[in-house]
C-alpha cells in the first residue's frame, strides 16, 4: 500500500505521486467519493476490453455493399 499527503491547489487540482501513477498506469482515471473519502481507480479501455470480440473487415466490400443496397431500394421505391 502506498500513502501519501498532497495539497489541493487554489484551481481544485491535486499532483498524484509518481509511486502511484506508475502504479495506475496512463489513462483515465475514475474519482468517487465516499464518506468523506476519494477513491481513485482506472477505467478499463472499452476499446482493448471489446479487441478480442473484433473480426478483421474489408471496408471496401462494406462500402460496396452498401452501395449496392441503397441503389437496390432506390429502384425498388421507384417501381411501387
Amino acid at each position: 500500500m502506498i500513502v501519501k499527503t498532497v495539497k489541493i491547489s487554489k484551481k481544485g487540482q491535486i499532483t498524484l505521486p509518481k509511486e502511484m501513477r506508475e502504479a495506475l498506469g496512463s489513462g483515465v482515471l475514475k474519482l468517487v467519493l465516499h464518506d468523506r473519502q476519494v477513491i481513485i481507480e482506472p477505467v478499463e479501455d472499452l476499446a482493448a476490453s471489446l479487441k478480442k470480440y473484433a473480426k478483421r473487415v474489408d471496408l471496401d466490400q462494406v462500402r460496396k455493399e452498401a452501395w449496392t443496397e441503397a441503389v437496390r431500394e432506390k429502384f425498388d421505391r421507384g417501381r411501387h
